[in-house]
């Protein structure tokens, strides 16, 4: 699929459209009453989050919204467990949960609304369509099917509602930033209602040359046939340009060796092309009082590509090791597409057998994904020090001709899965629940390598169990412990043209929740363990590929905690404290190297804390707020293969406000990095490392309606 850019400024004027003239017109006046529609999540049952065995934490909107968050990135920066890994030359979202990531050359994953949508390329998530953000600690597997052990990120959209509510924000900032926001909601008739968001963002960088440009437009309607039944639509559209970058240079443990604004790729390969289309049809209905049914599709395809210039991490290619100056770059041609079509059944309700309480969750889901990787590339012969397309480090001089490339993947990855489940969580008495759990795949995948002709198959049956307890201690603190196996496909072939085996995980995990001072002061505590098989690396020699490294393991301890201060001072703070390290011993057959049980994984820092505190105020009389938000990352190895590449620790505060002009007319001003620190957010190896923006700001007004 290559969904033009054409197609989608198209759609969004359509869309646009559309919506002015929805709002024009008269509601039917016989609507009278607030109409309150009830969307129930998937893979949850009727059993509130604080009952479950695991750890949930929460970002919701309006704390993205008052903290200026636009990106769905720098949004998990407020819970605890979730750490930035590398984003693949800024082209996606990476993150790893309690320590463990995905394939570091594949998206992060997350569901949106329960179904898969970091499969694929996506780009950058926006927050403009965000209305909440669950992030549920350990192992998924045993209701969602794929998952990492440390956890899945569930985001939660905005609903269309049957009264009328909307804003247009406008907003500015250094290094030339524009952006546009908006969102607008109302009701058609007494059963159906529409909305729609998004944002236009135009924006310069801390980074030389490097501009991008990025459109999210999210429409959405729902019919309510009767009190029971509803029918909802959510379409998103993005499409981002920007250009491919892989960071700066660090030599010898240095990172002063060049400035953070050094761009060392090509601005004459222009931006890459990141274009998603995605479609979610949900039917709920409520059978009775206590049993629920929804069924759901989602389609979404997307598309990334475009030249990028990088520098050559093959040392003996690369004229930087021998002149201290020289930088030997590679040129990749890159045309990834993915398609994924997915689709879900559940049931969830209640009974009683005897003196006790069944809270049932039985589902069926299947999906049939394809992503397309064609990759052409120019790169020096080894050895020769050939100076062709390289640059000074200290003084680039950009617009070389590029030389011609030649083919080095395509394949076509193609992906089947059937999945069923079931979990009861059992009330035993007023004090103890007992969950049992367990889901069972069946998956099977095809990896035709389309320029040798080969075609590599497997088949896997996973069952993957889940256990928990929760003792309600007394009415403000619940204690609780688990047990979690899951599983996750891993996709694509290595250089050499074999599937990797699927990974394989556990997880234990004890807490306590507790929720006191009538609600005032609520939080929790978790301890936690999880160990993995057949995790990937990055194939250092081969750019693009991954590489298996075998077995790891990560135990750790989180805290999330929100105070009402008081009636106008609010404090949020997460705290995790990480240690995942690899299993056993790894010898990188590209690199020689040999990789010891107990190394610590790329890019997690053992510890991580956020700290954010909100204060309503009357300035002048009007409704004011003020918040700052301080992030803590420790220290974090910055290579796989070298043990001694160690990314310093950072310290950052964000602070922020919204001032009421008038009555539907506010100011917001918000600055990042306040104190400037230089620091750098992750990295692929010393030669890619990406620094952290300086102190930026943005300032907008929001005017609501």
């Amino acid at each position: 699929m290559k969904t033009s850019s054409a197609i989608c400024r198209t759609l969004l004027a359509t869309s646009i459209s559309l919506a002015f003239h929805v709002s024009a017109q008269d509601v039917s006046s016989d609507i009278e009453t607030l109409k309150v529609v009830h969307h129930k999540q998937p893979y949850r049952g009727d059993v509130p989050l604080n009952q479950t065995p695991q750890a949930v934490s929460i970002v919701s909107g309006e704390l993205l919204n008052d903290a200026g968050i636009n990106d769905f990135q720098n949004a998990l920066d407020f819970t605890s467990g979730v750490i930035r890994q590398n984003n693949f030359g800024g082209m996606w979202d990476s993150f790893a949960i309690r320590g463990f990531a995905g394939d570091e050359n594949l998206p992060s994953g997350y569901i949106v609304n329960g179904f898969n949508a970091g499969r694929g390329f996506s780009g950058r998530r926006n927050t403009a369509n965000i209305q909440s953000i669950e992030v549920l600690k350990g192992p998924g597997s045993a209701l969602y099917g794929r998952s990492e052990p440390g956890g899945t990120i569930n985001i939660i959209t905005k609903k269309p509602q049957f009264y009328e509510y909307g804003y247009l924000q406008v907003s500015g900032g250094n290094y030339d930033t524009y952006r546009l926001e908006g969102d607008y909601t109302n009701a058609i008739n007494s059963n159906a209602a529409f909305r729609i968001n998004g944002s236009y963002e135009d924006a310069g960088s801390f980074r030389d040359t490097v501009k991008t440009k990025d459109i999210n437009l999210s429409p959405s309607f729902i019919y309510q046939f009767n009190d029971n039944t509803s029918l909802s639509y959510e379409l998103e559209i993005l499409d981002q340009d920007t250009p491919f970058d892989r960071g700066v240079v660090v030599l010898n443990n240095d990172f002063d060796t060049v400035p953070v604004s050094r761009f060392l790729g090509e601005p004459d390969d222009g931006n890459m092309t990141i274009e998603a289309l995605g479609h979610q049809l949900v039917l709920q209905h409520e059978l009775n009082k206590n049993w629920d049914l929804q069924a759901g599709l989602s389609f979404r395809e997307s598309s990334f590509e475009g030249f990028g210039t990088e520098v050559d991490l093959s040392a003996g290619r690369q004229l930087l090791y021998v002149d201290g100056e020289t930088v030997t770059r590679l040129r990749v041609d890159r045309d990834f597409d993915a398609s994924d079509l997915s689709g879900r059944l559940e049931l969830s309700g209640q009974l009683t057998t005897g003196q006790l309480k069944h809270h049932i969750l039985v589902g069926v889901d299947a999906y049939d994904y394809q992503l397309d990787k064609v990759q052409n590339r120019w790169r020096t012969a080894f050895g020769e020090n050939d100076t062709t397309y390289s640059i000074n480090l200290f003084n680039p001089e950009y617009g070389q001709q590029a030389p011609d490339m030649s083919p080095l993947r395509n394949e076509t990855d193609k992906q089947q899965s059937v999945g069923a489940y079931v979990q009861d969580q059992v009330d035993l008495n007023k004090d103890w629940k007992a969950l049992f759990g367990i889901r069972i795949d069946k998956f099977s995948q095809d990896v035709s390598n389309n320029l040798t002709g080969s075609i590599t198959k497997q088949e896997q049956t996973a069952t993957s169990p889940r256990f928990g307890i929760v003792y309600n201690a007394n009415d403000s603190i619940n204690l609780y412990a688990s047990y979690s196996e899951g599983f996750r496909p891993n996709s694509g072939i290595s250089y050499n043209n074999e599937a990797f085996d699927p990974e394989q995980s556990k997880s234990y995990e004890v807490g306590v929740k507790w929720s006191a001072l009538k609600s005032s002061f609520t939080g929790t505590l978790a301890f936690f363990k999880a160990q993995k098989s057949n995790i990937l690396t990055t194939d250092m020699e081969h750019v693009g590929f991954s590489a298996p490294l075998g077995e790891a393991e990560s135990k750790g301890v989180e805290l999330d905690l929100l105070a009402n201060l008081s009636k106008d001072t609010s404090l949020s703070l997460a705290y995790a404290y990480t240690d995942a390290y690899t299993k056993n011993d790894v010898v990188n057959s590209d690199w020689g190297v040999q990789i010891e049980a107990g190394s610590r994984l790329i890019n997690i820092a053992k510890n991580t804390a956020n700290i954010t505190l909100q204060h309503d105020l009357s300035v002048f009389g009007r409704q004011a707020l003020v918040g700052v938000s301080a992030n803590y990352v420790g220290d974090r190895l910055g290579e796989t293969i070298d043990p001694n590449y160690i990314l310093p620790s950072y310290s950052l505060v964000r602070f922020f406000s919204d001032i009421a002009l008038s009555d539907d007319l506010s100011l917001k001003v918000n600055i990042d990095n306040l104190f400037d620190e230089h620091y750098y957010e992750s990295s692929y190896s010393a030669l890619w490392t990406m620094p952290g923006a300086p102190i930026n700001y943005q300032v907008g007004l929001k005017y609501r309606f």
